[in-house]
């Protein structure tokens, strides 16, 4: 019999806000945070491979959501000659290509807007009934998208589309947070966002290719089939990964332990309520949090750095056919290196920054500060703006195509570097609301993106390569460097900053959203 969720009351925690003790004060040994239970049933008790198997799934999801997110940019102008028309025929062709660009502008707008309409749901009734009808979803659309045959059609199939991938972008996160302790969670996060990163990268690489040979619409198809992999995989192989937990389950002698769910108990999509937290509260809490310093630099922090990426790709065929005289799938090639870039990004974001922060916990007698992990970010402060130079004088000036290529390889670095550490930061320091975190950064940079990619052609045409990109590099810059004022006043911001008056009203958390931090 399928047991659903039961909280085990203790006493009313004490927030912390992420200073915890990490290391025992005599042996120096790692102490597992959360504390595992004795339930077969804790996710932090299975298996490190199932964990991970999990972890790529996740990741590998979100790579192939925006593989098609973004990959079919690169035949903008098939697409448009197959709704519009092709020229001479068309005189009007310019003009239809932002048309066009409508049917990937208001996907990545979606993606933000979708993971906020799916929050609630994740926090209340779970992950699995969410990652089940969203990802069957996106299959539709996926192959909806590519037998339209009409804008309409089209546009609303990306839109659609685009609420189904937003909430994959938030689950991840949340699953990692589930079922990885706290000393792991850097590296593994790393993973998600280079997957965030290099499925834009790598769809541009696949699309390209594909166009060579075949109708664009075949990359739908492709896509369809890749997506719909994985829906599988998760439908057949992903259980609820939420999990209830409270200090005194690991303490009390009385508690009884309960059986190992089976496969087949495993496989039921909805297992009960998590919170008693109202949904207005759970949908309205993303909005406020951006109140919070650390979390407010953050969002900025992802807005600015994926939007700049957004800000390359929105033009990135024009400016390389135009200067370089490139094929698209030629084009398409060039994002190889930032898919180098995104897999560096991995380890100096992940590993290392685990490194660092774990080095000061040992000076500091065992205790583990979020802020800890903010001194890696400043590898980004440097290749992010030297990225966007390289970029814009390389187009600019006409240098060879390895200049612009490599700002190419040096953005995707700094999205996985510094977005990595700046979303674990808050995940740290607020815990119990990570969604509600990743939420408010997901959508703020979908907002960003959609701006920027109505504003970047203009912006160029009105200023140049060299001087719109040479801003962007600035304000990459200025986005950045404040990582050294939370690094060193970081705690003493989020301890003041946890007391204003709409922060403890929609922002403080009931003591079931607890998770043992």
């Amino acid at each position: 019999m399928t047991m659903a969720p039961v909280r085990i009351v203790g006493r009313t925690k004490k927030h912390n806000l992420g200073s915890l003790q990490l290391r025992h004060v005599d042996s120096n040994q790692i102490i597992l945070i959360p504390t595992p239970t004795n339930d077969p049933n804790d996710p932090l008790n299975w298996s490190g491979r199932y964990r991970w198997y999990i972890a790529i799934l996740v990741s590998a999801a979100i790579f192939f959501c925006n593989f098609l997110a973004a990959g079919p940019t690169v035949v903008m102008t098939q697409i448009t000659a197959d709704f519009f028309g092709a020229p001479p025929e068309n005189a009007n062709f310019v003009a239809d290509i932002s048309k066009a660009s409508y049917f990937f502008t208001t996907t990545a707008l979606m993606q933000g807007m979708g993971a906020l309409l799916w929050m609630p749901l994740i926090v209340k009734y779970g992950r699995r009934p969410v990652y089940v009808s969203s990802f069957v979803l996106y299959t539709i659309c996926a192959a909806w998208a590519g037998g339209s045959r009409s804008y309409g059609s089209e546009l609303a199939s990306r839109i659609i589309m685009g609420v189904a991938a937003g909430a994959a972008e938030v689950l991840a996160p949340l699953t990692i947070s589930d079922i990885f302790f706290l000393h792991e969670r850097g590296t593994v996060m790393a993973i998600y966002t280079c997957a965030l990163s290099a499925g834009a990268s790598g769809g541009i690489i696949i699309s390209g290719l594909i166009s060579i040979k075949n109708d664009w619409r075949v990359i739908y198809w492709v896509a369809t089939a890749l997506i719909g992999a994985c829906t599988i995989l998760v439908i057949f192989t992903f259980p609820e990964t939420i999990y209830l937990r409270d200090e005194s389950s690991t303490a009390s002698a009385d508690i009884v332990i309960p059986e190992k769910r089976s496969y087949i108990s495993s496989l039921r999509i909805c297992s009960g309520t998590y919170t008693q937290e109202s949904v207005f509260k759970l949908f309205i809490r993303p909005v406020i949090l951006l109140i919070l310093p650390p979390v407010f630099w953050a969002t900025l922090v992802m807005s600015g750095t994926i939007g700049f990426l957004v800000a390359i790709t929105s033009n990135f065929a024009v400016a390389f056919e135009e200067t370089y005289d490139f094929q698209p799938w030629q084009s398409g090639l060039c994002f190889l290196a930032a898919l180098i870039g995104a897999f560096i990004g991995i380890f100096v974001g992940g590993h290392f920054g685990d490194w660092v922060a774990d080095i000061q916990t040992q000076r500091n007698g065992g205790v583990r500060e979020p802020e800890m992990r903010l001194p890696v970010i400043l590898v980004s402060v440097i290749t992010a703006p030297l990225a966007l130079v390289l970029y814009g004088v390389g187009i600019s000036y006409r240098l060879h195509w390895i200049c612009p290529t490599v700002g190419l390889a040096l953005i995707n670095f700094s999205i996985v570097q510094a977005t990595n550490i700046s979303l674990v930061y808050t995940i740290d320091c607020y815990r119990p609301v990570a969604g509600e975190i990743t939420v408010t950064q997901m959508g703020f940079k979908s907002a960003v993106g959609f701006l920027l990619s109505f504003y970047t052609n203009p912006w160029v045409q009105k200023s140049g390569y060299l001087n719109a990109y040479g801003a962007m590099a600035g304000i990459s810059a200025a986005l950045l460097i404040p990582s050294l004022l939370f690094f060193f006043w970081g705690k003493a911001i989020r301890n003041a900053s946890w007391h204003w008056g709409p922060i403890r009203r929609f922002v403080h958390w009931d003591d079931d959203r607890e998770v043992g931090e």
